[in-house]
């Protein structure tokens, strides 16, 4: 792809829609990708250890797939938790178009693909799950959780899968320290080289130092 990326805003690398088959939430299903965003071909590794490795997710409210790709992780939540509102946020207009297309063969009428800044200032979330994108860069990357983090409801959890050679180990580390009152992390599993964390905001901030938990 050159310099395009599956971050980028407008990928320039040609479309090639394809069809594949993936199992989401149980079932057998057919979904419509394409190129020039996250893994085209199939759901990939640490998308599939996140969706292995977290609970089920509230059954209400707004929930929060931050840098859906394609939608595996959007698509999941929106089919186990129909009378929620899914989020499916992406600066890669491709990825959401594909998000849309795919809800819709689903008959999924509760998820939204939006870009970042189009998510309504007022909303907070009873659930963040992500397959961050890492190769943004560190900066970019602690910008994103920064921004969206904050967002979650009392009593609620982000759960991020970061692969353990890209450095989950110092996001951890970088989590404690950078939301340390009313917050708490730690690993929840490892799989197949990739970590899940999670991160769940209190009902009350921590009057004590953050432990990270191993």
């Amino acid at each position: 792809m050159g310099s395009d990326h599956y971050f980028s805003a407008a990928p320039s690398s040609p479309e090639n829609q394809r069809r594949i088959q993936v199992t989401l939430a149980g079932r057998d299903v057919e979904v419509t990708t394409a190129g020039g965003v996250f893994s085209p071909d199939h759901i990939d590794a640490g998308t599939a250890v996140l969706l292995a490795n977290t609970p089920p997710p509230p059954p209400g409210g707004h929930i929060l797939d931050l840098g859906c790709g394609w939608g595996p992780i959007a698509l999941t939540v929106a089919l186990d938790s129909p009378h929620a509102t899914v989020w499916a946020v992406d600066v890669n207009e491709r990825a959401l178009d594909l998000v849309r297309r795919n809800a819709a063969a689903l008959g999924l009428d509760n998820v939204n693909a939006s870009l970042p800044d189009d998510v309504p200032d007022e909303i907070s979330f009873r659930g963040i799950r992500s397959n961050p994108p890492i190769r943004v860069g560190k900066h970019e990357l602690h910008g994103l959780l920064e921004r969206w983090i904050p967002r979650l409801d009392e009593r609620s959890d982000a759960w991020l899968v970061v692969q353990r050679n890209l450095g989950s180990d110092s996001l951890q580390r970088w989590l404690a320290a950078t939301f340390p009152q009313g917050y708490s992390v730690h690993r929840a599993a490892t799989s197949k080289g990739f970590r899940v964390l999670r991160v769940r905001r209190h009902g009350t901030p921590a009057t004590e130092p953050l432990r990270v938990i191993r």
